[in-house]
C-alpha cells in the first residue's frame, strides 16, 4: 500500500480578526512541508485546486513544479484538478511539463472539487455540471494516450489531427479520478478502468463498502487487468506524540474549518462528540499517535484492500511546526510499521 499526504492548501485565518494568511507564506510553507515527506520516505503528494481566498492554491501543477525542484523520490500530483471547469488539453500540458521538470514524477487526479467558484470563473453553467466533466474526462484520456488527437465535444472547439507537447517522460501519465459517493461516477471510473480515490470525509467508513464492491465489479467486468487494480482513501488526518494532547490541539482548528464550510452548506455548529467519533474505531478521522494511526490505517486497508492512503493532512491549516511534526511521524514512525506488516503478511 502506497502511504502519502494530500493537502488543500488551507490558509490559517486568526480566529480574532479574521485575517487570512499571506497566500506567499502559506506556499513558501506547503513547499517545505513537500520537501520533509520526501526526506521522511512518503510515496506521493497531492494538492487540491480552490479559488478562494482562504486556500492559498489556485493551480496545483505550479506548486507541484516548484516542488519537482527540491525533491527527488516522492510522486506529485493534483487532489484534485476540478476537470469540469478546466481545459483538458491546457492541463494535460502542464502535468507534462510537471512531469518532465521531476523526471517522471507526475500524477493527476481529476475531480468535480470540493466547491463551485471555478464554474463561473471560467464561464460555465452549473447545469452542465455533469455533462462537462464526461466530455472533459474523455478527452483528457484521449490526450494521454494518442499524439496526434483529432476530436470533437459540446464544450471546447474540435481538434483536428492536432498534436500535442510536451509529451510525458514515459509518453502517459497516471491519471486518476477522485469520487465521493456518487454512484454513476464510481461505475463510470470502473468501465474505464481509472484508478480511484474515495474522499471518506464524514461518518463511519465502512459505509462506503458498497461503492468499492461496485466499482471493483465494474472493473472487472469490463475486462481490466486485476493486476493493475488500484484503489484509495483520502481521509482527514493528523498526527502527534500523544492522542490525547494532538486531539485537543487540533479540535478548535478542525471545528472552525467545518462551521466555515457549513455556513454556506447549511450544516448545524460542529461538535464535540462528532469529532470524538470520528476519531473512533470506525470514523473518518485518523487523529492520535502513531500506535492509534497504525491500527486504524491498517483496518482500513483490510476493510477495503487499499493499494493507496492519502492523509488529507492541512484541513483548517495547523500550525506549521505542528505540521512539519505530524508528517516527521507520518513518515518514521507510522509508513515503516504499517510496511512491516503488510510485508510480513504477503
Amino acid at each position: 500500500m502506497e502511504l502519502g499526504i494530500g493537502m488543500f492548501g488551507d490558509s490559517r485565518i486568526d480566529p480574532g480578526t479574521g485575517q487570512i494568511q499571506a497566500p506567499q507564506d502559506r506556499m513558501k510553507e506547503i513547499i517545505e512541508e513537500i520537501k520533509l515527506m520526501d526526506e521522511v520516505g512518503l510515496y506521493f503528494f497531492g494538492i487540491g485546486e480552490h479559488h478562494r481566498a482562504d486556500y492559498a492554491v489556485a493551480a496545483p501543477e505550479i506548486i507541484l513544479a516548484a516542488a519537482a525542484t527540491v525533491t527527488k523520490d516522492i510522486k506529485l500530483g493534483s487532489a484534485v484538478s476540478v476537470l469540469s471547469s478546466a481545459d483538458p488539453v491546457k492541463l494535460f500540458q502542464d502535468f507534462a511539463t510537471v512531469d518532465l521538470l521531476s523526471d517522471g514524477r507526475a500524477e493527476l487526479m481529476a475531480g468535480r472539487g470540493s466547491f463551485i467558484e471555478s464554474f463561473p470563473l471560467f464561464g460555465y453553467d452549473l447545469k452542465d455540471y455533469s455533462d462537462l466533466f464526461e466530455e472533459k474526462l474523455e478527452l483528457l484520456l484521449r490526450l494521454n494516450k494518442q499524439n496526434p488527437v483529432t476530436w470533437r465535444g459540446n464544450f471546447r472547439a474540435p481538434l483536428i489531427n492536432q498534436e500535442i507537447f510536451p509529451r510525458p517522460k514515459n509518453g502517459s501519465l497516471p491519471i486518476w479520478v477522485a469520487v465521493g459517493g456518487t454512484t454513476s461516477s464510481v461505475i463510470r471510473a470502473g468501465k474505464l478502468g481509472l484508478p480511484v480515490m474515495f474522499a471518506i470525509i464524514g461518518g463511519m467508513y465502512e459505509n462506503f463498502d458498497h461503492l468499492f464492491e461496485l466499482y471493483r465489479q465494474a472493473y472487472e467486468d469490463n475486462g481490466h487487468d486485476m493486476s493493475k487494480f488500484q484503489v484509495g482513501v483520502h481521509m482527514h488526518a493528523f498526527f502527534g506524540n500523544n492522542s490525547g494532547q494532538i486531539a485537543d490541539y487540533y479540535y478548535p482548528i478542525y471545528s472552525a474549518q467545518m462551521d466555515r464550510v457549513g455556513a454556506s452548506r447549511g450544516w448545524p455548529p460542529y461538535q464535540r462528540t462528532q469529532y470524538d467519533f470520528g476519531r473512533s474505531s470506525r470514523g473518518h478521522l485518523i487523529v492520535g499517535d502513531a500506535e492509534y494511526a497504525v491500527d486504524k490505517i491498517l483496518a482500513i486497508h483490510e476493510k477495503f484492500g487499499l493499494t493507496r492512503f492519502s492523509a488529507h493532512m492541512d484541513v483548517g491549516a495547523p500550525g506549521h511546526k505542528e505540521m512539519l511534526r505530524s508528517i516527521e511521524i507520518y513518515g518514521e514512525k507510522i509508513a515503516p510499521k504499517i510496511r512491516a506488516v503488510l510485508n510480513k503478511d504477503r
